[in-house]
Protein backbone atom coordinates (compact mmCIF):
# COMPACT_ATOMS: atom_id res chain seq x y z
CA UNK A 1 0.00 0.00 0.00
CA UNK A 2 1.16 3.09 -0.80
CA UNK A 3 3.02 5.90 1.90
CA UNK A 4 0.79 8.68 1.88
CA UNK A 5 2.41 11.13 4.47
CA UNK A 6 -0.13 13.20 6.83
CA UNK A 7 -0.52 16.71 7.29
CA UNK A 8 1.76 16.45 10.70
CA UNK A 9 4.52 14.75 9.25
CA UNK A 10 4.50 17.04 6.15
CA UNK A 11 4.82 19.79 8.49
CA UNK A 12 7.62 18.25 10.89
CA UNK A 13 9.28 17.21 7.76
CA UNK A 14 9.40 20.68 6.45
CA UNK A 15 10.08 22.47 9.69
CA UNK A 16 13.58 20.09 9.80
CA UNK A 17 14.27 20.63 6.26
CA UNK A 18 13.44 24.14 6.48
CA UNK A 19 16.08 24.06 9.51
CA UNK A 20 18.47 21.70 7.70
CA UNK A 21 19.17 24.04 4.99
CA UNK A 22 19.04 27.57 6.94
CA UNK A 23 21.18 26.66 10.27
CA UNK A 24 24.48 27.04 8.21
CA UNK A 25 23.07 30.76 6.82
CA UNK A 26 22.60 31.44 10.07
CA UNK A 27 26.02 30.47 11.35
CA UNK A 28 27.25 32.28 8.11
CA UNK A 29 25.12 35.52 9.17
CA UNK A 30 26.65 35.62 12.37
CA UNK A 31 29.76 35.61 11.39
CA UNK A 32 29.15 38.20 8.66
CA UNK A 33 28.40 40.20 11.61
CA UNK A 34 30.68 39.49 14.30
CA UNK A 35 33.12 40.14 11.28
CA UNK A 36 31.58 43.99 10.72
CA UNK A 37 33.86 46.78 11.95
CA UNK A 38 32.22 48.74 14.91
CA UNK A 39 33.17 52.32 13.73
CA UNK A 40 34.71 52.39 17.27
CA UNK A 41 38.24 53.45 18.06
CA UNK A 42 40.65 51.07 18.85
CA UNK A 43 41.50 51.46 22.74
CA UNK A 44 45.13 52.09 23.62
CA UNK A 45 45.06 49.05 25.86
CA UNK A 46 47.66 48.38 28.96
CA UNK A 47 50.13 45.97 28.25
CA UNK A 48 49.41 43.67 31.73
CA UNK A 49 45.28 44.45 30.80
CA UNK A 50 42.90 44.39 32.69
CA UNK A 51 45.34 44.12 35.75
CA UNK A 52 46.12 48.14 36.88
CA UNK A 53 48.64 49.96 35.10
CA UNK A 54 52.21 49.02 36.96
CA UNK A 55 53.07 52.75 36.22
CA UNK A 56 49.79 53.85 38.10
CA UNK A 57 50.64 51.39 41.45
CA UNK A 58 54.19 52.73 41.36
CA UNK A 59 53.02 56.34 41.46
CA UNK A 60 50.43 56.24 43.88
CA UNK A 61 53.03 53.95 46.26
CA UNK A 62 55.24 56.18 45.70
CA UNK A 63 53.42 59.25 46.46
CA UNK A 64 52.05 57.66 49.34
CA UNK A 65 55.41 58.50 51.46
CA UNK A 66 55.05 62.65 50.89
CA UNK A 67 52.22 63.68 48.58
CA UNK A 68 48.61 63.67 49.64
CA UNK A 69 47.45 66.13 46.87
CA UNK A 70 49.30 63.40 44.19
CA UNK A 71 47.37 60.50 46.06
CA UNK A 72 43.99 61.84 45.58
CA UNK A 73 44.89 62.76 42.50
CA UNK A 74 45.43 59.37 41.43
CA UNK A 75 43.13 57.72 43.98
CA UNK A 76 39.92 59.62 43.20
CA UNK A 77 39.63 58.50 39.66
CA UNK A 78 40.61 54.42 40.49
CA UNK A 79 39.40 53.79 44.52
CA UNK A 80 41.24 50.44 43.68
CA UNK A 81 44.79 52.00 43.96
CA UNK A 82 43.90 52.66 47.54
CA UNK A 83 45.03 49.15 48.07
CA UNK A 84 47.81 48.95 45.42
CA UNK A 85 50.71 47.01 46.44
CA UNK A 86 54.65 47.47 44.82
CA UNK A 87 57.93 45.72 44.19
CA UNK A 88 60.27 47.90 44.62
CA UNK A 89 62.87 44.96 44.04
CA UNK A 90 63.46 41.55 44.92
CA UNK A 91 60.08 40.91 46.71
CA UNK A 92 60.24 44.01 48.74
CA UNK A 93 56.55 44.69 48.90
CA UNK A 94 54.89 48.19 49.77
CA UNK A 95 51.49 48.81 49.91
CA UNK A 96 50.25 52.65 49.32
CA UNK A 97 49.20 52.75 53.13
CA UNK A 98 52.18 51.00 53.94
CA UNK A 99 54.18 53.89 52.71
CA UNK A 100 52.50 56.08 54.39
CA UNK A 101 52.58 54.09 57.27
CA UNK A 102 56.60 53.90 57.69
CA UNK A 103 57.23 57.74 57.23
CA UNK A 104 54.20 58.69 59.76
CA UNK A 105 52.07 60.21 57.24
CA UNK A 106 48.60 60.03 59.33
CA UNK A 107 46.72 62.50 56.81
CA UNK A 108 47.40 59.91 53.93
CA UNK A 109 47.24 56.93 55.95
CA UNK A 110 43.53 58.23 56.57
CA UNK A 111 42.55 59.03 52.89
CA UNK A 112 43.92 55.37 51.85
CA UNK A 113 41.84 53.96 54.87
CA UNK A 114 38.54 56.23 53.64
CA UNK A 115 39.24 54.71 50.17
CA UNK A 116 39.30 51.11 51.68
CA UNK A 117 42.88 50.47 52.01
CA UNK A 118 43.61 47.55 54.39
CA UNK A 119 45.65 48.55 58.14
CA UNK A 120 47.82 46.27 59.58
CA UNK A 121 49.94 46.23 62.53
CA UNK A 122 52.34 48.64 61.32
CA UNK A 123 49.51 51.34 60.41
CA UNK A 124 48.37 50.42 63.87
CA UNK A 125 51.31 51.33 65.21
CA UNK A 126 51.67 54.89 63.41
CA UNK A 127 48.61 55.54 64.60
CA UNK A 128 49.18 54.64 68.51
CA UNK A 129 47.06 52.31 68.64
CA UNK A 130 47.81 50.39 71.61
CA UNK A 131 45.65 47.73 72.40
CA UNK A 132 44.88 47.27 68.86
CA UNK A 133 48.69 46.60 68.73
CA UNK A 134 49.07 44.10 71.62
CA UNK A 135 46.20 42.45 70.55
CA UNK A 136 47.60 41.18 67.48
CA UNK A 137 50.90 40.70 69.26
CA UNK A 138 49.08 38.38 72.55
CA UNK A 139 46.88 36.27 69.00
CA UNK A 140 49.98 35.94 67.26
CA UNK A 141 53.12 35.73 69.66
CA UNK A 142 56.94 36.91 67.77
CA UNK A 143 54.49 38.85 65.31
CA UNK A 144 56.40 42.04 66.32
CA UNK A 145 59.85 40.64 65.01
CA UNK A 146 58.08 40.88 61.52
CA UNK A 147 59.41 43.77 59.41
CA UNK A 148 57.72 45.81 57.27
CA UNK A 149 58.37 47.27 53.87
CA UNK A 150 62.01 48.13 53.29
CA UNK A 151 62.80 46.11 56.50
CA UNK A 152 61.92 48.86 58.53
CA UNK A 153 60.43 47.27 62.09
CA UNK A 154 57.48 47.59 64.11
CA UNK A 155 59.23 49.75 66.87
CA UNK A 156 60.52 52.44 63.85
CA UNK A 157 56.59 52.53 62.85
CA UNK A 158 55.89 53.36 66.29
CA UNK A 159 58.02 56.10 66.47
CA UNK A 160 57.35 57.46 62.96
CA UNK A 161 53.87 57.97 64.57
CA UNK A 162 55.60 61.14 66.53
CA UNK A 163 56.10 62.86 63.55
CA UNK A 164 53.90 65.89 63.70
CA UNK A 165 52.19 66.72 59.65
CA UNK A 166 50.75 70.31 59.76
CA UNK A 167 47.06 70.24 60.36
CA UNK A 168 47.50 67.00 61.74
CA UNK A 169 47.45 66.59 65.40
CA UNK A 170 49.54 63.93 67.51
CA UNK A 171 48.79 62.95 70.34
CA UNK A 172 52.35 61.85 71.86
CA UNK A 173 51.40 60.96 75.29
CA UNK A 174 49.20 57.64 73.55
CA UNK A 175 51.99 57.36 70.93
CA UNK A 176 54.79 57.40 73.77
CA UNK A 177 52.70 54.25 75.32
CA UNK A 178 52.93 52.61 72.42
CA UNK A 179 56.07 52.71 72.13
CA UNK A 180 57.37 52.04 75.77
CA UNK A 181 55.67 48.49 74.93
CA UNK A 182 56.90 47.94 72.53
CA UNK A 183 60.32 48.28 73.77
CA UNK A 184 59.83 46.40 76.91
CA UNK A 185 59.11 43.85 74.64
CA UNK A 186 62.70 43.57 73.84
CA UNK A 187 62.80 41.85 69.80
CA UNK A 188 60.21 44.71 68.30
CA UNK A 189 63.66 46.17 66.88
CA UNK A 190 65.65 43.32 66.09
CA UNK A 191 67.45 45.30 63.28
CA UNK A 192 69.15 44.28 60.73
CA UNK A 193 72.99 42.61 60.65
CA UNK A 194 75.13 45.48 60.00
CA UNK A 195 79.20 45.67 59.50
CA UNK A 196 80.41 48.93 60.40
CA UNK A 197 81.80 50.62 57.04
CA UNK A 198 83.19 54.40 57.18
CA UNK A 199 81.73 57.15 54.78
CA UNK A 200 84.72 57.34 52.78
CA UNK A 201 84.88 53.41 52.30
CA UNK A 202 81.33 53.51 50.55
CA UNK A 203 82.18 55.64 48.00
CA UNK A 204 84.20 52.79 45.95
CA UNK A 205 80.58 51.01 45.10
CA UNK A 206 78.78 53.81 44.13
CA UNK A 207 77.82 54.47 40.48
CA UNK A 208 75.97 52.84 37.77
CA UNK A 209 76.00 49.13 36.50
CA UNK A 210 74.59 47.27 33.88
CA UNK A 211 73.98 43.92 33.04
CA UNK A 212 72.03 43.46 29.53
CA UNK A 213 71.63 45.51 26.62
CA UNK A 214 67.67 47.17 27.31
CA UNK A 215 68.23 50.83 28.60
CA UNK A 216 66.84 49.84 31.89
CA UNK A 217 68.75 46.65 32.00
CA UNK A 218 70.98 47.95 35.21
CA UNK A 219 71.21 49.02 38.45
CA UNK A 220 72.45 52.19 40.50
CA UNK A 221 74.31 52.24 44.02
CA UNK A 222 73.70 55.64 45.78
CA UNK A 223 73.50 56.71 49.14
CA UNK A 224 70.08 57.41 51.11
CA UNK A 225 68.44 59.58 53.45
CA UNK A 226 70.01 57.19 55.53
CA UNK A 227 73.58 57.80 54.34
CA UNK A 228 73.51 53.76 53.88
CA UNK A 229 74.40 52.36 50.78
CA UNK A 230 71.13 51.46 48.15
CA UNK A 231 70.83 49.52 45.07
CA UNK A 232 67.72 50.41 42.77
CA UNK A 233 66.73 50.26 38.99
CA UNK A 234 69.33 52.23 37.31
CA UNK A 235 69.19 55.65 37.66
CA UNK A 236 66.82 55.77 40.87
CA UNK A 237 67.14 54.84 44.30
CA UNK A 238 66.38 51.97 45.97
CA UNK A 239 66.68 49.13 48.74
CA UNK A 240 69.21 49.25 51.77
CA UNK A 241 72.36 47.06 51.50
CA UNK A 242 73.23 45.76 54.85
CA UNK A 243 76.94 44.71 54.83
CA UNK A 244 78.00 41.25 55.57
CA UNK A 245 81.69 42.08 55.20
CA UNK A 246 84.23 40.45 52.49
CA UNK A 247 82.79 43.18 49.94
CA UNK A 248 79.11 41.09 50.23
CA UNK A 249 75.92 42.87 51.68
CA UNK A 250 72.06 41.91 51.47
CA UNK A 251 69.60 43.57 50.14
CA UNK A 252 66.95 45.47 52.00
CA UNK A 253 64.66 43.08 54.10
CA UNK A 254 64.99 40.18 51.50
CA UNK A 255 67.46 37.71 52.89
CA UNK A 256 67.64 35.33 50.53
CA UNK A 257 69.38 38.13 47.84
CA UNK A 258 72.74 38.75 48.12
CA UNK A 259 75.08 41.70 46.87
CA UNK A 260 78.52 40.66 46.31
CA UNK A 261 81.02 43.50 44.77
CA UNK A 262 84.13 42.66 42.89
CA UNK A 263 87.00 45.39 43.61
CA UNK A 264 89.68 46.79 40.76
CA UNK A 265 92.15 47.98 43.71
CA UNK A 266 90.00 50.77 44.97
CA UNK A 267 87.07 50.91 43.19
CA UNK A 268 84.09 48.75 42.48
CA UNK A 269 84.17 47.02 38.86
CA UNK A 270 81.44 45.01 39.30
CA UNK A 271 78.38 43.50 41.00
CA UNK A 272 77.05 39.93 41.40
CA UNK A 273 73.13 39.75 43.01
CA UNK A 274 72.28 35.87 43.48
CA UNK A 275 69.18 34.60 44.87
CA UNK A 276 67.71 31.92 44.42
CA UNK A 277 67.45 30.05 40.77
CA UNK A 278 69.58 33.07 39.25
CA UNK A 279 73.25 34.59 39.34
CA UNK A 280 73.51 37.96 37.86
CA UNK A 281 76.68 40.11 37.25
CA UNK A 282 76.44 43.59 36.24
CA UNK A 283 79.76 45.61 35.38
CA UNK A 284 80.54 49.51 35.96
CA UNK A 285 79.79 51.91 33.41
Amino acid sequence: MPFTPSRRTFLNSSVFGLLAVSLPNIQYANAAIYRQPTGLPTPDIPENFPSLPDESVRSVVGASHSNLDRVRELVEPRPELARACWDWAFGDFETALGAASHVGRRDIAAYLMGKGARPNIFTYAMLGALEAVRAMIEATPGIQRVYGPHGISLLSHAKAGMREVEGVPVDTTRQQRLIDYLEALGDADPGWPDAPMGEAEKEKYLGDYKYGPGEADGFSVRLNMRKMLSLGRLGAFGGGLYYRGNQAFVYNGTPSVTVTFQLDGETARSLTVEEPGLRLVANRI
